[in-house]
């Protein structure tokens, strides 16, 4: 990201006043080389009593404004997922530099639309997938491309958080994106892709549904190389956010991959065919090294590819749930 002299500062505006927005913002403001100058909503009183909790210079009355701005060199869309892509595509459009949360649209074609929107306009992207970019992960990947594991057999991830809803929560609203399948399943459809290093050729999925939104999934993945993967998640289960990468000579375990136990240093353990148990720890704040990572300059094809590459895992595992039968895929080349 080029930046220049009399702003050595990467600027962001923030789309949206949702419980998760406090947190990102907290952490732009955290960042060294980051600042937050405006925040937007489309009820003003709104953007201002959040820009004044969170000392924000400016509160602004709808998003197109906010956009328009010239001290905003960033934008952070923190809104429902299927306002996703329209909101992503005109930050691109104005030449802001983009941070999504997650999912980052409602669709593979939609996900697509924004990929060639910065692309286009020469911005640079992320989805808000914060724990791709702890340094645990990091060392996770290198025991998978090491073979330290060796070959890779069955891969397992399970998130759920038990009624994590407030009022008016867009995740029970289908018009929005809502359900557990765009949410919790982003999280661990998207470790069984960074753990296959590629898209499933099949799918099988089935879903409870509570006004016509699915409120737990269960699903089944085949990668090639025979690779099997199975996912769970839902809204009426206790906290989980756990996987487990067999391979042949060992598996990786881990119990907090979507965010470290706030009371617990990252960690994971690798269990050997053996019978040895080793762990491993880490330091490091993931959202931070996101957000340095988007404002820096090295190639973020690999975070695009896992994006995109979880988009259409989810719109296969959509399709398996409507048709009640499995779900063929084109599975994308293998990760170098």
């Amino acid at each position: 990201m080029t930046r220049s002299d009399s702003h050595p500062v990467t600027r962001f505006g923030v789309l949206g006043t949702g419980r998760i927005t406090r947190r990102l913002v907290a952490d732009l403001q955290s960042t060294e080389t980051a600042s937050v100058t405006a925040i937007a909503s489309r009820d003003r009183e709104r953007a201002r009593w959040y820009a004044d909790r969170y000392g924000i210079p400016a509160g602004v009355d709808g998003y197109a404004a906010l956009l328009a701005r010239d001290d905003v060199d960033a934008v952070y869309v923190s809104l429902p997922p299927a306002l996703h892509v329209e909101w992503g595509i005109a930050a691109a459009e104005h030449g802001k530099h983009l941070l999504c949360e997650k999912p980052l649209a409602t669709s593979f074609a939609e996900a697509s639309m924004i990929d060639q929107a910065c692309r286009t306009a020469g911005v640079r992207w992320l989805d808000a997938t914060a724990w791709l970019h702890h340094p645990r992960t990091d060392a996770i990947t290198a025991d998978l491309t090491s073979g330290r594991l060796g070959r890779l057999g069955h891969v397992s991830a399970s998130v759920s958080f038990f009624e994590p809803f407030q009022s008016d929560d867009h995740r029970l609203d289908r018009s929005l994106g809502g359900g557990c399948l765009l949410d919790l399943g982003w999280y661990a459809a998207g470790l069984t892709r960074l753990a296959a290093g590629k898209t499933p050729s099949r799918v099988f999925a089935d879903a409870l549904f509570r006004d016509e939104i699915p409120i737990r999934l269960t699903a089944m993945l085949w990668y090639p190389d025979q690779i099997t993967a199975t996912v769970s998640c839902g809204y009426d289960t206790a906290t989980r956010k756990w996987f487990e990468i067999a391979g042949a000579a060992a598996s990786v375990v881990c119990d907090d991959f979507t965010r470290p136990w706030a009371d617990k240093p990252a960690r994971y353990w690798v269990h050997h065919a053996s019978g040895e148990v080793e762990q491993e720890k880490f330091e490091g704040q993931q959202e931070r090294r996101m957000i340095a990572r988007l404002m820096g300059v090295e190639p973020l094809d690999p975070f695009h590819r896992q994006a995109l590459d979880t988009q259409k895992i989810l719109d296969g595992l959509a399709q398996s749930i409507r048709s009640g039968g499995p779900a063929d895929l084109m599975p994308s080349p293998a990760t170098p």
